[in-house]
């Protein structure tokens, strides 16, 4: 009698409050299926209560976390980013060679990010990478394309990143078209009645209640890296046009990036002077709850992806601000400003009074969990297979980037 198919071990590296939204279909498509056996590794500030604990979330929705790496450096500034990038691999090869998992699985862009694509590379585990190939300009673009250059298997958003995969050197033979995970929960909520959803009875957070049926906008902004010393300032650009635009507000706390500490030093001053009477704070949602808030409000503002992603889907009016999306692939719903309050206020107004877009699928269908389940399942891994891969692509350079 033959002995049953071993299943195959997927590890899903989980590191900060974004990457569960951007991988949640995926692992519930993973957690339906019989060949696979699934691990959960959360890490970095995923774990921290002061940005969320997205590990609660994580076992809300009855998923079981495989292991916890603590890894962050306290501190929000360059040299702590380095050092905790530096601890994640330190942390996460140890937790790898413990697991032995078959493959990786590693989110987006963020140095966690590339801390568990150089962990799982150097201990010979193939690595998955979603989002790869997007360009935006910042030192988060420099991070992703190191990973895609690590990874094996590559989950692309978006026609065109797919393409930039294939022209960073990686066999196209290795790269699917996906769409976005995330689109998947907003293809969910898409057209439910959010009006149902009240976050104060759900979340807290803090900062005055109001009726969100009068009308709000959600707030999001990050530092920018390699605009460190500028954190501040550029905050204080949208505060004063928040301020100034005289609407109700929901605002969530910034990323673990350097000049967080900046960006969150500048929120409670003004919050402690009373000069935010109209704005309410949370450090997290569930993922397809901040979608239905989202989807909820009049316009969206700050520098977070979402406004570009699930806000192109959703058609939810969006006003981006400055250099850390310039260059990611938008629809029709993002006005684009400077850090100038004087402009951000202008555009708000535009916004505010717009209206839904026409929902836009650039990013993807609301189907992606299920084929990037069924890919990591499928694929043969392994060095061996890549190497033949690129041999026969260095011979046929424009060989086809595979779509489903």
């Amino acid at each position: 009698m033959a002995e049953p198919k071993r299943r195959r071990k997927v590890c899903v590296v989980i590191t900060a409050r974004p990457s569960y939204s951007r991988v949640r279909s995926v692992l519930l498509a993973l957690r339906q299926r019989q060949d696979i056996e699934l691990q959960i590794v959360v890490a970095a500030s995923a774990l921290l209560e002061r940005y969320g604990n997205v590990s609660k979330i994580i076992e809300e929705d009855g998923f079981s976390i495989t292991a916890r790496a603590f890894t962050i450096v306290e501190g929000e500034t360059l040299v702590t980013s380095a050092k905790s990038m530096g601890l994640g691999v330190v942390e996460l090869a140890s937790i790898f060679d413990a697991l032995t998992p078959d493959v990786v699985v590693t989110i987006a862009d963020r140095y966690e990010t590339l801390a568990t694509a150089v962990a799982a590379s150097y201990i010979n585990v193939s690595v998955a990478h979603l989002q790869g190939g997007e360009v935006t300009g910042s030192i988060d673009e420099k991070v992703r394309h190191a990973v895609t250059k690590l990874s094996n298997l590559h989950f692309a958003s978006t026609k065109l990143a797919a393409e930039w995969i294939v022209r960073l050197g990686e066999p196209a033979e290795s790269v699917f078209c996906t769409g976005c995970p995330s689109i998947d929960i907003a293809a969910q909520i898409h057209h439910a009645d959010a009006s149902t959803f009240n976050p104060f009875d759900r979340y807290g957070g803090v900062g005055p209640t109001f009726n969100p049926d009068d009308g709000f906008v959600v707030v999001m902004q990050h530092p920018v890296t390699t605009e460190f010393h500028e954190s501040a300032d550029q905050i204080v650009q949208t505060l004063e046009a928040v301020t100034k635009l005289d609407v109700n507000a929901f605002w969530f706390w910034p990323n673990i990036d350097a000049g967080s500490d900046m960006t969150s030093k500048v929120l409670r001053t003004y919050r402690e002077d009373g000069r935010m009477k109209r704005v309410h704070f949370f450090r997290n949602l569930k993922p397809e709850d901040f979608l239905k808030l989202m989807l909820r409000s009049r316009c969206i503002v700050g520098n977070s992806s979402v406004s570009i992603r699930e806000g192109s889907f959703l058609g939810v009016p969006a006003v981006n601000i400055g250099t850390r999306q310039q260059f990611r692939e938008r629809g029709a719903n993002v006005m684009d400003v400077g850090y100038d309050a004087g402009k951000i206020l202008r555009a708000l107004e535009v916004q505010y009074q717009k209206g839904r877009y026409p929902s836009d699928r650039l990013y993807g269908d609301g189907k992606a969990g299920e084929r990037i389940a069924h890919h990591l399942a499928s694929e043969v891994l392994g060095h061996e297979k890549i190497l033949a891969y690129a041999y026969e692509e260095s011979k046929q350079p424009t060989a086809r980037i595979r779509t489903n």
